[in-house]
């Protein structure tokens, strides 16, 4: 079904993962309402939910979905706002985001004042957030204190102030496993590569994917900021035609009953398949707990 042609009403709410206050948050909960007034007929799999209550619902989003309708890609035909409404049958509100080429946990609420509180917590950082990521490379652990300059959008931030400051952005990461593909990229014979928890402190713009590439560790499948000679390797040898990154843990205060929710997205068929191509799979018997809980 050929998707209407809508605009998107002001204030932009492309912002959901990158907010310093909740000044327009009415606003953005109004767009998003109304976007879910359009009709969209769904072509793909229902989502899975990973967590349901009356408050709350998060599900595990696939890699390549929009969260909402965006400037980003007009052409879009189906995003999660939408599938998640018809799939429970009343209106959701997505308290953060996800970047499209991401897989994972992402928290939706079902109600407003649920929204004000939970996005509180993004802003403040008070949620925690660990993510799974296959890099060139091998790496080790450590923490990066790296601030980031914001990253306009040429058409949703068209409006906005554009001389903002480079902003904290501090990442943790810990290499689970590493390995050598024996086929050559570039002048090595060889290709290394590491599965890495990362742990984001900070919530700025594809801070994890600019954070690995000013480590000299691009993520596999970042077409924006990753290694392209790469990316075509795993393509041609792998069938791997996403970025590997995987939103695996979130936990939050929960807006009522104020205990600490924690849900877990497992690893896709696709991500786990490569990790056995490329010899990284004993990783999912040393942390069972980070891959498959």
């Amino acid at each position: 079904m050929t998707q209407p042609t809508t605009e998107l009403n002001e204030p932009n709410i492309d912002g959901f993962d990158h907010l310093d206050n909740l000044d327009n948050l009415e606003g953005m909960l109004a767009t998003v309402a109304e976007q879910q007034d359009i009709v969209v007929e769904s072509s793909t799999p229902e989502l899975t939910i990973l967590y349901q209550d009356d408050y709350v619902v998060a599900i595990d989003k696939p890699s390549g979905l929009l969260v909402h309708r965006s400037w980003l890609d007009t052409n879009a035909t189906e995003f999660a706002v939408q599938k998640l409404r018809d799939q429970i049958g009343q209106h959701v509100y997505p308290v953060h985001r996800l970047d499209r080429p991401t897989s994972g946990v992402l928290l939706f609420v079902l109600d407003k004042d649920s929204a004000r509180h939970l996005m509180q917590q993004f802003i403040d950082h008070t949620t925690e957030k660990r993510y799974l990521a296959v890099v060139r490379g091998h790496i080790d652990q450590g923490i990066l204190d790296y601030p980031l300059k914001y990253q306009y959008d040429k058409i949703a931030d068209k409006k906005a102030d554009q001389i903002k400051p480079a902003q904290d952005a501090i990442t943790e990461y810990r290499c689970l496993a590493k390995t050598e593909v024996p086929i050559a990229v570039g002048p090595y014979q060889a290709s290394r590569y590491s599965l890495v928890e990362l742990v984001p402190k900070t919530g700025r713009k594809h801070q994890l994917r600019r954070h690995m590439k000013h480590l000299r560790h691009p993520i596999v499948g970042d077409t924006s900021h990753g290694d392209g000679k790469h990316n075509t390797m795993f393509r041609e040898h792998f069938a791997i035609h996403r970025l590997l990154l995987h939103a695996e843990y979130l936990s939050f205060i929960h807006p009522k009953t104020e205990q600490r929710i924690e849900v877990h997205a497992p690893l896709s068929g696709d991500f786990l398949r490569v990790l056995s191509d490329i010899q990284l799979s004993d990783i999912e018997a040393q942390n069972n707990n980070s891959l498959q809980k």
